[in-house]
């Protein structure tokens, strides 16, 4: 099947997108679970205000970026920036917050200054990528789960007050229990959790089966050689700001993620920013990531309609 580039969507007239939203209701309606994902173009939609009425539009209260893993600035009432990591950095294909057990099943993209080169967001199609994952691999991930490892704080990563947005240990706490994540305050009184989650899903609405995890992006090898080396000279592997292990607590091996991390470049799909553009996700069937680029480039992101 695959992903058709996305579908792109070209405002018609000059009568503003909000007089088209029923005619953009009608198109997500009728192909987002086929294509996956839907590009708005020309639609003049342009700033965190409007992304954001138009993000609502659609029916969702937009949603807190809960039990975060990267940097973000929040803008207010569910829009956030995108992943704050340094302009030369490639943020590998994921689909958002599947290394938990409660993600959205919408996500919107909106670009409002695109890179003077590069900065796409490309996209995978996770239905696709579960067809070429090797079924060895494949099986032993469905069978075994995952368990993602997060060490907060001392500088290496985000610190758990950011995470769970409170100083109140017992909140966290809280948190933790109501998510099925394990939880141990640590000596130096910072906070270690593991949280078994799964490889593969099943889409509620298509009933297809997707990959969807972030083993390839959570695991130590994901980091540069110097980089792991250095980390792993200051702290234990245990102590490693995140990693995962299959969910019996064994180690993945390096191999078997380097073959994942080749299905999912064989799968990516990308296409050029342009100023005022949204792209419309369902974060079950496809997969997202950020290129490096040059120059100033500002995308925004929302998220709706919790799995569960």
């Amino acid at each position: 099947m695959g992903i058709e580039l996305p579908l792109e969507v070209v405002m018609p007239n000059a009568s503003g997108w909000r007089h088209d939203l029923e005619n953009m209701h009608r198109i997500v309606e009728e192909n987002l679970h086929r294509n996956g994902g839907i590009l708005f173009r020309g639609f003049d939609i342009l700033g965190e205000a409007e992304f954001q009425e138009f993000a609502k539009s659609f029916g969702f209260p937009l949603l807190n970026y809960e039990f975060g893993s990267t940097p973000r600035t929040d803008l207010g009432e569910g829009v956030y920036t995108t992943t704050e990591y340094p302009a030369h950095q490639v943020i590998p294909l994921h689909n958002e917050q599947a290394y938990t057990l409660n993600w959205p099943m919408k996500i919107w993209f909106h670009c409002i200054q695109p890179a003077e080169t590069e900065g796409e967001t490309p996209i995978a199609d996770s239905r696709e990528v579960y067809r070429r994952i090797p079924t060895r691999i494949r099986e032993r991930f469905e069978e075994k789960k995952l368990m993602y490892v997060r060490n907060y704080g001392n500088g290496l990563d985000l610190p758990w007050e950011k995470v769970f947005a409170t100083t109140d240990p017992k909140q966290v706490e809280a948190f933790c229990r109501a998510h099925q994540i394990d939880f141990e305050w640590k000596g130096d009184g910072e906070l270690r959790t593991r949280q078994i989650c799964q490889s593969v899903a099943c889409h509620p609405v298509t009933q297809e089966m997707v990959w969807f995890n972030q083993a390839h992006l959570f695991h130590v090898s994901n980091l540069e050689a110097h980089i792991r080396e250095t980390l792993l000279s200051i702290v234990e592997e245990e102590d490693l700001p995140r990693n995962v292990y299959y969910g019996d607590g064994s180690p993945i091996e390096d191999g078997i993620l380097d073959e994942i991390r080749g299905v999912l470049d064989e799968c990516m799909v990308k296409f050029p920013w342009q100023k005022g553009d949204v792209l419309m996700l369902d974060n079950m069937l496809v997969a997202h990531a950020r290129s490096r680029f040059t120059g100033p480039r500002k995308v925004v992101v929302a998220m709706a309609e919790p799995n569960c």
